[in-house]
């Protein structure tokens, strides 16, 4: 019998960890090939966790809850084959080395607690409040800081730096686990302040005895977390304007037979707002930034994150990567399967990162406009409103007339550190004109 290691994959560019919310398979069960074994959750998406070979589970390294590092042996699955030689320590050395490490943890707690008070302006070097914050987090000293080779312009430190410094920290100083100890905790990577700051430590009590209360769900905690970080982060303000879709209802309900028939997909009103919305971002590319600190960082990709309900009330945004780059059927084609896989919770880590600008239908539960918050770190967000039938004044070259028109709202949320009124205003007035120039004869 063979011994194989179960590792937590790679879910995805700047995914560094992932917390256990269920084990599928207890210790005894037989696993087929790539059958969950477990499923995990990030900051954005759920996910299950395939087996690689076909065996049987015997050993499980991590509870529910606990967190888990990218690369992370998290079960051991036995399998037909020859033992696998695994070299045996000594009893001193396994010794030496757990009080070496143990000397590290205090060490690196010590630091965590120091790091606090540090004054990073004694640096000449310039750290990104997210690397700051990391550093204090995961107790990385400046001195470590400074010796740091970063990747960024100019040798800057970023995120994938630092996280990369200290997984590598981490995992040279963890400590082996003995097999032979089967009472022997595992030792878990500590969660981060904000992870912590997410943890009810009192439960409310029901004053009339008749009120029920319920905690948060994981993902609920989570957009409770990132909705007030962006107002405290942001300074929200919003433009409104409504548009005139007569054209678009009318050319939609004309080509949808068809398009269904050749595409096989349904052609809703998602794919043609978001390829309008890619448009103006070509045109207003101020709008397809991101915040770091006091840097602005242009973004070479439009990749538009598309807000969606989900059937436990939770929202999440998977994103179009390259957005202007697809016509109209490539656009159909993604937003219907993004939407799907959401809905059942088949989404990948990958398919909510990088998006550069927001849009969300609150039309959709009827809402006629919204001041949605903005997803950090972009700079935008539209709302799209519900369409309407409304009394109308028509301008023709005969005079005015009194017309049933289909209009909506649309509403730009955007961040008033980096733009102003006319941008933001601009930006979504040109939406509006890009949807009411429709043309009614497009072919599909």
């Amino acid at each position: 019998m063979a011994k194989f290691e179960l590792k937590l994959p790679k879910m995805g560019e700047s995914v560094a960890e992932a917390t256990v919310t269920n084990w599928l398979k207890q210790v005894g069960d037989k696993i087929e090939m790539d059958e969950a074994v477990l499923e995990i959750a990030t900051d954005k998406v759920d996910s299950e966790v395939p087996s690689e070979v076909a065996g049987t589970l015997v050993e499980i390294l991590f509870n529910v809850d606990d967190v888990v590092q990218v690369g992370q042996t998290i079960a051991i699955i036995e399998t037909e084959g020859g033992a696998i030689d695994t070299p045996q320590k000594n009893v001193a050395a396994t010794a030496v080395e757990e009080t070496a490490a143990a000397e590290i943890t205090k060490s690196i707690d010590t630091a965590k607690e120091s790091i606090t008070t540090i004054d990073f302006s004694d640096s000449a070097k310039f750290y990104s409040p997210l690397v700051r914050n990391i550093a204090k987090e995961e107790g990385v000293s400046l001195e470590e800081l400074e010796v740091l080779e970063g990747s960024g312009k100019d040798g800057r430190i970023n995120k994938e730096d630092i996280l990369n410094y200290i997984k590598e920290r981490k995992a040279k100083f963890t400590v082996p686990q003995k097999e032979t100890k089967t009472e022997e905790v595992v030792s878990q990577p500590k969660a981060s302040a904000s992870e912590n700051q997410m943890v009810a430590t009192v439960a409310p009590v029901s004053v009339n005895g008749a009120d029920e209360i319920v905690e948060m769900d994981r993902m609920r905690k989570l957009i409770s977390k990132y909705m007030v970080e962006s107002v405290q982060t942001s300074a929200h303000v919003q433009s409104f304007i409504e548009v005139d879709v007569t054209n678009i209802v009318k050319w939609r309900d004309k080509v949808k037979g068809a398009f269904e028939k050749r595409e096989g997909e349904k052609l809703t009103f998602t794919p043609i707002f978001m390829e309008v919305v890619a448009k103006a971002l070509k045109d207003f590319p101020g709008m397809n930034i991101s915040v770091d600190g006091d840097y602005i960082i242009k973004k070479k990709n439009i990749n538009l994150g598309m807000a969606a309900a989900l059937p436990n009330g939770n929202l999440i945004v998977p994103v179009i990567k390259n957005a202007d780059q697809l016509n109209l059927v490539g656009m159909a084609k993604t937003v219907n399967d993004l939407a799907n896989r959401a809905r059942i919770g088949k989404l990948k880590p990958d398919d909510t990162q990088g998006g550069t600008y927001t849009v969300t239908n609150v039309g959709t539960f009827g809402s006629v406009f919204g001041t949605p918050i903005i997803n950090q770190p972009q700079v935008g967000i539209l709302a799209l409103g519900a369409i309407r039938k409304v009394p109308a004044v028509i301008e023709t070259p005969e005079g005015d007339f009194i017309g049933i028109r289909q209009k909506m709202f649309l509403s730009h949320s955007y961040d008033h550190r980096v733009v102003d009124g006319a941008l933001g205003g601009s930006f979504v007035k040109r939406v509006a004109e890009y949807l009411e120039a429709w043309d009614i004869n497009r072919d599909i």
